[in-house]
């Protein structure tokens, strides 16, 4: 019988890396990596084609309480001011094996709702 967990995870690592082999980052138009653990969420503005983090952001620096998807949408927001710091207007938004919904739906919208399109 299989280990249920090596299954999930390895289901997980497959559409992670389906959804990356589609994209690529440039300078000029970043890929928005998101990581999601349980208690946090991180994104990270990626340009492959010279292997840089351009900039990044997490609900570490936010030190409000309150729910996670609301907290999710100010950690959009602060990082889409970062990238607007850096004259970086559009991007190409990675969830990576998440589904688009929750915390991570609530992450893009702060980002758009800070000038950022993708």
């Amino acid at each position: 019988m299989k280990d249920v967990n090596k299954v999930k995870k390895a289901k997980f690592f497959r559409r992670q890396r389906r959804t990356r082999a589609k994209m690529i980052g440039t300078a000029t138009k970043p890929r928005m990596s998101v990581f999601r653990s349980l208690l946090h969420i991180y994104v990270q503005a990626i340009d492959d084609v010279n292997s840089l983090t351009l900039a990044a952001a997490s609900d570490k620096d936010i030190k409000e309480k309150g729910k996670k998807a609301d907290i999710a949408a100010k950690v959009g927001e602060t990082f889409g001011k970062k990238l607007a710091d850096k004259k970086i207007t559009e991007g190409i938004f990675d969830k990576g094996a998440y589904k688009y919904h929750g915390r991570v739906k609530a992450l893009a919208d702060g980002i758009r709702k800070s000038g950022i399109n993708f």
